[in-house]
């Protein structure tokens, strides 16, 4: 495909669009270029699945099947720690490129921080994993490749956040550090007329310049902007909304395989719209998905082996590092509901009225285990007891314990009431395959406490909004980052989960969110944060981190159902390179971890 540009002209030859050294991928099978990687997308909102085929960070999670998780370079020649674990250098490849055969320099860094992480326009708040303790880090430019981040304090857990969550907002990919300036400048209002932000904004049909910026950003979401050059593996070619998503290669990609071959090999990635469970897994016995793991659900295994024949592919298998949980919201509007969920004998209550088991057994095919919202096996921070922590099956104890708060009257029907008379009634949306028969099983076990379960089936981007607009009771999603915690303890915090307010509270110090009763636990949970990101070694960060993780699963706040269940990955017989055995998790980057460049289809 390239070197059909070269001939006409149009693109330089490889060694000019490579880095001096580039990155050396070290490959299990030497691969063929071509091909049009064939997979499934839920529209619009569905974002994250295909930027997680190709994030790029300073530091990457890296895995050998089976083996532990380890940090190796991504973009960069190198990288070093002060003692103290303070000052972070980082050197960039030199003749790194971005896609549109722009340099990319420090000076793109430099962007970054002076005029979007520092512009209070664009970004209102500093997310505290990149302020501990309250101080944003700062950025010392060395010369047109190195830069050093430093900190006030010592963050011994500062490249684990950086592997997971790079520099964060206000971009999707999240390339650490990095932003084209010689692009993005134009949008920005350290550079830009009022005048030309103004037609910028028209130009992309935003209302005002600073919806260009941020994930979702007409301009800055490489999902969303053919435009915006990149690094990553594959840009943009035809966005969303379309019944086709397609993907086309970077001609600049920084890596190449041991023989020299510049990766990636796949030339396209397409993602063809469907609307629901039936249809994803038609396409499947279909043929017409190459390889994929996002949507293969654990309680298809069985319809998904039995027809590996017809479809021509096999079901692989990975390990998720997460658990299938109820998540309340402990900030919601409903203010009798949202005391009971301050209760720790409610929460206790309704941990122990779930038969897990049975729910294993029947949706999830026996391949998950009944377990709390924990720390998974493998994982640093697992703890056998937290993992079990009220997650017995004890119907009598529940309905004891919800006597004992005081909703000892019930209804015609069985099902108690709150101390305003109203029947206690729980909402639960979901947006997964297996919500549907798992909340009928949950609801029933509900049934006999007294207890009414309302499940309600959402889209993925009415559930974004009710989180965002703390517009619900409780969902029904995976809770994950449950491998290395310290990488991203924020969802245990509260963040986007359980109780977004209170976390919005301690992360904006107070200008937004809900402030947390004075004696309200999850204060603790916040000054073990605060404890762990200023620790000045990783013993003590270790410490406070356990103590962290310990509050969270024993105050219950969020209810865990099975997990531990296998990732499964439907792959075609001539898709090559795919690893197996490895850990799926939002840490990880989920398929990610498996190196997408190195993956590559037999013509």
């Amino acid at each position: 495909m390239l070197s059909a540009l070269v001939k006409e002209g149009k693109l330089p030859a490889v060694d000019q669009r490579l880095p001096e050294k580039p990155t050396v991928v070290e490959v299990p099978e030497i691969g063929q270029y071509g091909g049009d990687w064939r997979r499934a997308y839920k529209g619009p909102g569905d974002r994250w699945g295909p930027t997680k085929l190709m994030e790029e960070r300073v530091v990457k999670w890296s895995q050998q099947p089976g083996g532990p998780l380890k940090l190796k370079p991504g973009y960069i020649s190198s990288y070093s720690v002060s003692e103290d674990s303070r000052e972070f250098t980082f050197t960039l490849l030199k003749g790194l490129k971005w896609s549109d055969g722009q340099p990319v320099t420090t000076e793109d860094v430099r962007f970054w921080y002076e005029d979007v992480f520092l512009n209070k326009a664009i970004l209102a708040n500093i997310d505290q994993t990149l302020a501990p303790g309250g101080k944003p880090m700062q950025l010392e430019i060395v010369d047109e490749q190195t830069f050093k981040v430093k900190f006030d304090q010592p963050y011994v857990y500062f490249l684990e956040i950086l592997a997971k969550d790079s520099t964060g907002d206000p971009s999707l990919d999240r390339p650490s550090f990095l932003f084209p300036k010689h692009y993005l400048k134009q949008f920005n209002n350290k550079y830009a007329s009022e005048e030309e932000l103004k037609a910028a904004a028209a130009k992309f049909g935003v209302t005002k310049w600073t919806d260009l910026w941020g994930s979702k950003g007409a301009a800055t979401a490489w999902w969303q902007n053919p435009d915006l050059p990149v690094i990553t593996a594959w840009k943009i070619e035809k966005p969303a909304p379309s019944d086709v998503v397609t993907m086309v290669r970077n001609p600049y990609y920084y890596a190449v395989d041991q023989a020299g071959n510049q990766l990636p090999y796949i030339d396209r990635i397409s993602h063809r719209l469907f609307s629901d469970q039936e249809a994803f897994n038609l396409m499947i016995v279909q043929g017409q998905v190459d390889m994929q793991m996002r949507y293969v659900e654990p309680q298809d295994f069985t319809f998904y082996k039995e027809n590996e024949k017809k479809g021509n592919y096999a079901v692989h298998r990975w390990t998720q590092a997460q658990t299938w949980s109820l998540v309340p919201n402990l900030n919601m509007k409903d203010e009798a509901l949202r005391a009971l969920f301050e209760k720790s004998d409610f929460r206790q209550a309704l941990s122990i009225g779930i038969d897990r088991e049975t729910i294993n057994e029947l949706i999830f095919s026996g391949l998950a285990e009944a377990r709390q919202a924990s720390p998974v096996t493998g994982s640093p921070n697992y703890d056998a007891e937290l993992e079990k922590h009220w997650a017995e099956y004890d119907p009598k104890k529940a309905n004891a314990l919800l006597d004992k708060v005081g909703l000892d009257k019930r209804d015609s029907e069985g099902f108690r009431l709150r101390p305003d008379g109203k029947r206690v009634q729980i909402v639960v949306e979901m947006q997964h395959a297996n919500g549907p028969k798992t909340m009928e099983i949950i609801a029933a076990n509900y049934k006999d406490i007294g207890i009414e379960l309302l499940p309600r089936i959402i889209d993925r981007t009415q559930w974004d909004a009710n989180r965002d607009n703390n517009s619900f009771q409780m969902q029904w999603y995976p809770f994950d980052r449950l491998s290395v915690v310290a990488a991203d303890p924020r969802i245990m915090m509260g963040n986007d989960s359980y109780a977004h307010q209170y976390y919005l509270w301690y992360s904006t110090k107070g200008s937004s969110g809900i402030e947390p009763p004075a004696d309200h636990p999850i204060r603790r949970v916040f000054t073990d944060w605060d404890k762990a990101s200023k620790a000045l070694n990783r013993e003590q960060a270790d410490a406070a981190l356990n103590d962290l993780i310990k509050t969270f699963v024993t105050e219950g706040w969020v209810i865990g159902v099975v997990g531990e269940s296998p990732a499964l990955s439907i792959v075609k017989t001539n898709f090559k390179n795919f690893p197996d055995n490895l850990i799926e998790d939002d840490i990880t980057r989920g398929i990610g971890l498996g190196a997408t460049q190195q993956m590559w289809m037999k013509q």
